[in-house]
């Protein structure tokens, strides 16, 4: 009975969370943020522990295989567009991986952080299943990194289109590509919402980054840790 609930909970909580952020769009409102704040409160509300939710989350988790998958529908419908810009985004996933990786090493080095949250930091950009095996690669903590990986997710969705606007990049597949470098599946969801172009392209970015950081960084943690 408490997997069902939690189900039923969590779908419930998202959907309201995505009514509100219509009504009072703001960075606070934003449905992955918010509705993991209201879940987090009723089940310590309703005294129930993680590993009491953690079957519910599975099943949850599960469900996002085949939703990943689909994003293959608008990327191969946007295929021309891919390919004409595809020396322009082989370079902004390039730049956008290394740089992620490398702003986060200096930040923890200047903040004096030990290794272990150093090397936590260098895949906070990377979707978790990929962050979680390049983790076990350079030795860091898996709980970590999917704590550091959620919370990127989440501050991307919060505040990427916001960056990106008060920059003045309107330009569909140039959105997509650092909101799916930067945030991986939770940004990309974000993207999906303001168009076709933007979550394709987002979608695309987000395999691809996962894909070049996985080869680049036993590489820059050699040379810099």
């Amino acid at each position: 009975m408490i997997t069902l609930y939690s189900i039923i909970l969590t779908v419930f909580v998202y959907l309201a969370s995505r009514y509100i952020t219509k009504k009072y769009s703001s960075p606070l409102t934003s449905p992955v943020f918010l509705s993991t704040v209201i879940i987090i409160i009723i089940l310590l509300a309703s005294n129930i522990s993680y590993s009491e939710y953690e079957p519910a989350k599975s099943i949850m988790t599960y469900l996002l295989g085949p939703a990943t998958v689909s994003l293959a529908v608008p990327i191969y419908n946007n295929r021309a567009l891919f390919a004409k810009y595809i020396v322009a985004a082989v370079t902004g996933l390039l730049i956008g991986s290394i740089s992620t990786i490398l702003s986060a090493l200096l930040m923890a080095k200047g903040l004096h952080l030990s290794k272990m949250y150093l090397l936590g930091l260098t895949v906070k950009s990377v979707t978790v299943p990929v962050a979680a095996e390049i983790g076990g690669i350079i030795h860091g903590n898996i709980s970590l990194i999917a704590a550091y990986v959620i919370v990127t997710g989440m501050l991307g969705a919060m505040f990427g289109a916001k960056v990106l606007n008060w920059f003045k990049i309107d330009d569909p597949f140039a959105r997509g590509l650092a909101i799916g470098t930067i945030a991986h599946g939770i940004g990309t969801a974000e993207a999906v919402k303001e168009g076709e172009i933007q979550g394709a392209v987002s979608g695309a970015a987000m395999g691809i980054a996962a894909i070049i950081t996985s080869f680049i960084i036993p590489y820059i943690i050699h040379f810099i840790i």
